[in-house]
């Protein structure tokens, strides 16, 4: 005997009817919970008997999706089957609880054109089940001939059930109350087709699973790992087995080298302990071992769709930090928030989908991070392009109308460069696994050149700059009297137009020149940029470096190519002169890395002045070691240059001899 409580009242004796809205998540959970609670003796599902094999066999396939095909009309109709989809998920609730499973859609041909437009099943959740079902029946949908009909025929399907079985009809909202209405008469058994010839069960390819599911591919693999409720306790630990890297070069980039599939996998259950409705992460169960029993009904935990977004936009985050090595603010994340909501408004949601969402993390931070916003969004844990069925690529213009397109680019377009008709070449990758690494034999390391011209530009911008400062904080501006001096004072003028004067500006000049600069990107409290590294420079045209940055082998772009990023490093010239920075006893006072770099810099600077940039000015005490020295400390602000130019500095690529040097360029980016 069914003994929950009836919402909206929907209970007509045996049959307790369960409208919900197709494809939708957060009904899919309404339905499991309905059937693991009450546990009906059959469970009658809104489709047709006519594929009721070809279902079965699809469903049996799941977590791996499939797609049901056939012709009707000289058309070409796809199925897709989803795990978020109520129907899917009434039949594989019902077979774990060995209830019938009864199809009760008349195949009459053409459905009865109904609006598809329902509020955003998210408001379920806000609201409640009840109350969103409550005030949809308010609006019904306007009644016509072939609705009557569709309707009858579900309920003389519902009518020939078994009279003494408990009944739960899962159903659309849409049809609800024809069919309620039908149910209050005997109904003639329709004019239905009773089998359909020529039905085929394929497999779907990975890349269109974005395009074609109603709900996008990551969100069903989270709903899937959390389906069981079993317990995962492993966060980020290495899988079973797996021993931390010994020391060498070749040891960590064999480490570094992880399957994609096993990094989805952690992703996945990472989202999964995250995305619950309540506060309280759940216990999950890990792919690849024997499912247990369903998880009692007091422990049902439902998904919050928007905290699974937020979840995402992070992963995406850490993919896309792991990638380029940069890192968004706050604010971004702000934004980005903001922006997907307008999106979802203008489109009357209250959640974006994974295309608005990805729309807006291109417009707030750049097209890379989209892309891995994309391709983390688009990504399903269980579905594989090898199956025991033929593997078909269905393009989303096949199913849909008006399709929307977006269009990423990874790497910006160069500057007169020719026109490429299949579009941009994008990176080179390995052909196999660890041949990059294969190129390293350790016998010496090298800068790349063009990137040292532009660090060197750069050095010299900030050396021009600093001297501008220090002439600007000695300059000295008076009334006009008998000389313009160094010329008008335009400000100053202004500011004191009620005087009728003009006012003059004269500039000190300095004595000295620039000799060393240290650019402080982050101090590094937390050690992530633990390679310290001192190179010389080549030529007479080039600057001693000192530099910490991060481990570059630990992203390795190329045979014998890895890419790090800096965290700060010192220039001084002229060359040949520098020795080991990071292990002179000289040094040893210094608290961080910043006060060592600039301590060198004192050191080995010719001239008098040292520019030091960065976000915080140097302790008091460097002053006094500077004047000591017979030098002077310019401090420059970092937010006071051009983040833009700060980036293009800030990446280094580091070649495993001067062979690398030719090759290089096809792996930079």
């Amino acid at each position: 005997m069914l003994t929950s409580s009836d919402p909206g009242n929907l209970r007509r004796g045996r049959l307790r009817y369960l409208p919900v809205v197709p494809g939708r998540l957060e009904f899919a959970e309404e339905v499991r919970k309905a059937i693991l609670t009450e546990r009906p003796q059959v469970v009658a599902v809104e489709l047709p008997a006519t594929l009721e094999a070809p279902l079965l066999r699809a469903v049996e396939r799941l977590p791996e999706l499939s797609v049901i095909l056939y012709t009707a009309k000289e058309e070409t109709i796809y199925v897709p089957l989803e795990i978020t989809d109520p129907f899917i998920e009434a039949i594989r609730s019902a077979q774990e609880i060995a209830a019938e499973v009864f199809f009760v859609d008349p195949d009459v041909g053409d459905r009865p054109h109904l609006s598809d437009l329902y509020p955003d099943s998210y408001a379920a959740r806000r609201l409640s089940y009840a109350s969103y079902v409550e005030r949809y029946r308010l609006n019904p949908q306007p009644s016509s001939f072939d609705l009557k009909r569709h309707a009858g025929g579900i309920a003389w399907k519902l009518q020939s059930c078994d009279p003494l079985a408990e009944v739960l009809v899962v159903i659309s909202l849409n049809l609800l109350d024809p069919v309620l209405d039908a149910m209050q008469h005997p109904q003639a058994e329709p004019l239905a087709r009773v089998r359909r010839e020529g039905v085929q069960v394929l497999n779907l390819h990975p890349e269109c699973l974005a395009e074609i599911l109603v709900e996008f591919p990551f969100l069903q693999s989270v709903y899937e790992a959390r389906r069981y409720g079993l317990v995962r306790c492993e966060e980020d630990t290495p899988p079973h087995g797996e021993t931390p890297p010994e020391e060498g070069t070749l040891r960590l980039l064999a480490h570094t080298l992880e399957a994609p599939e096993k990094d989805l996998e952690r992703i996945v259950y990472r989202c999964a302990r995250h995305a619950d409705w309540h506060t309280e992460p759940k216990a999950l169960h890990p792919v690849g071992e024997d499912l247990a029993i369903p998880t009692p009904p007091e422990r049902f935990g439902f998904m919050d769709r928007q905290r699974l977004v937020f979840r995402l936009f992070a992963e995406a985050e850490r993919r896309y930090e792991k990638s380029t090595r940069e890192k968004l603010g706050h604010w971004q994340r702000r934004l980005f928030s903001r922006y997907s909501r307008n999106l979802a408004l203008i489109g009357k949601n209250l959640v974006a989908g994974l295309f608005d969402q990805t729309v807006a993390a291109r417009s707030i931070v750049d097209d890379n991070f989209a892309w891995e916003f994309w391709n983390l969004g688009a990504s399903h844990l269980y579905q594989k392009e090898s199956s025991d069925l033929m593997t078909v690529n269905i393009s989303g213009e096949e199913l849909w109308l008006n399709m929307k397109r977006i269009r990423l680019r990874r790497r910006l377009p160069r500057e007169k460069a020719r026109v490429r008709p299949l579009g941009l070449k994008g990176r080179k990758k390995e052909k196999f696994r660890g041949e990059w690494a294969a190129g390293f034999d350790g016998q010496g390391i090298c800068s790349y050149p063009p990137e040292d011209i532009v660090l060197e530009n750069y050095g010299l911008f900030l050396k021009k700059k600093g001297k501008s400062l220090l002439s600007e904080e000695r300059s000295h501006t008076e009334p006009f009297s008998t000389s313009l001096l160094d010329g008008i004072d335009i400000r100053e003028t202004l500011r004191n137009w009620h005087e009728g004067c003009l006012y003059v500006r004269q500039f000190q000049r300095i004595s000295g020149e620039v000799g060393a600069v240290v650019v402080i990107f982050d101090e590094d409290p937390e050690n992530r940029y633990s390679w310290q590294m001192t190179w010389l420079g080549e030529h007479t045209q080039e600057s001693d470096m000192a530099f910490y940055s991060t481990n570059p082998y630990e992203q390795v772009v190329g045979p014998g190519i890895t890419r790090a990023e800096y965290g700060g490093f010192l220039l001084s010239y002229p060359p040949r002169r520098m020795m080991d920075v990071w292990h002179d006893p000289d040094y040893l006072f210094a608290e961080s890395k910043p006060e060592t770099l600039l301590l060198a810099a004192l050191d080995y600077t010719l001239e008098r002045f040292v520019v030091y940039v960065a976000a915080k000015a140097p302790r008091s005490v460097f002053k006094t070691v500077a004047s000591r020295l017979g030098k002077k400390i310019i401090y420059i602000p970092i937010g006071q240059l051009s983040p833009v130019s700060l980036k293009k500095i800030r990446a280094v690529h580091i070649l495993d001899g001067h062979d690398k040097r030719p090759i290089a360029k096809d792996y930079l980016w």
